[in-house]
């Protein structure tokens, strides 16, 4: 799917079974004047950093106001899941950026020690420095987009690490707490038992905690439900089996706590947007 010219890279990451944090698609653009974007929503966090020229950003806050911002180079934006948000370049002097679209378990704990969030979106690094090193992991990502999972990934942590040094609005977030505890708790209980039919009560349960409480806590920290969580990590774990195994569609089914194979093809496909036969047709190793 790599799309390339004189002012545009685009690529889609082709392996999220990451659970800390993984890409979803990435890309560099070096924009017309008044080029934009939107309005859209995002499903998972897309981050922005301006190289060159200058922009605007029309975002919505927590409280559905509507706000805009005059960015320029050294400067980044974040939209965040579920927000309302449009951007365009500057007619005159128009910008030129890279993005990065990624989530995870950590997503939301690396946006906020870097001050970010639903409302503050905008990003400025302290130094110029800092802006050159971000600039630098966002760009090894997008110009090498063949490069192995570990190597991207390794990237993307990388970029994480700039952008946190380098934020003019860095934070320092409580560490140890009790939720965190639980949080672990039940992800490495899905991770132990995804291949059996457990359930958001099971997973509760192994806690030792309400139901309703653990599900608000873990979309709190992670910006996703246990729910989703659970069915992400058994498909990501289903498609490593479709691309290393010869494995029947049922089995495969089954070895990921799904005793109804309709059933899990149709959470397959809720996931990767396509059937599992066709994803193993796609993805067969060379």
């Amino acid at each position: 799917m790599e799309k390339t010219s004189h002012s545009f890279k685009f690529d889609v990451f082709k392996d999220d079974k990451n659970i800390d944090a993984t890409l979803f698609q990435y890309g560099w653009e070096r924009c017309a004047p008044m080029h934009s974007y939107g309005p859209a929503k995002r499903n998972h966090y897309l981050f922005h950093f301006i190289f060159s020229g200058k922009g605007f950003l029309s975002s919505t806050d927590s409280a559905g106001t509507t706000r805009l911002y005059k960015l320029e180079a050294n400067q980044g934006f974040l939209i965040c899941p579920g927000q309302v948000n449009t951007y365009y370049a500057d007619d005159k002097h128009p910008w030129e950026y890279s993005w990065l679209e990624f989530d995870g378990v950590k997503a939301l704990e690396f946006m906020q020690m870097c001050g970010l969030g639903f409302d503050q979106p905008v990003y400025k690094a302290k130094k110029k420095d800092y802006g050159n090193a971000i600039r630098q992991e966002m760009m090894h990502i997008v110009d090498n987009p063949h490069s192995s999972t570990i190597n991207q990934i390794g990237h993307l942590y990388l970029f994480f690490d700039a952008m946190i040094r380098g934020s003019a609005t860095r934070k320092t977030l409580p560490s140890g707490s009790l939720r965190d505890s639980y949080i672990k708790e039940a992800i490495t209980f899905i991770e132990q038992n995804y291949n059996y039919p457990i359930t958001v009560e099971d997973i509760a349960g192994f806690c030792n905690l309400n139901r309703n409480y653990l599900g608000k806590i873990f979309k709190e920290n992670t910006n996703q439900t246990l729910q989703h969580f659970l069915m992400h990590y058994r498909m990501s774990q289903a498609a490593e089996h479709l691309k290393l195994s010869d494995r029947t569609i049922n089995e495969i089914a089954k070895l990921c706590g799904y005793q109804n194979q309709l059933h899990f093809s149709r959470a397959f496909k809720t996931i990767y947007g396509i059937s599992p036969h066709h994803w193993r047709e796609k993805n067969k190793p060379v």
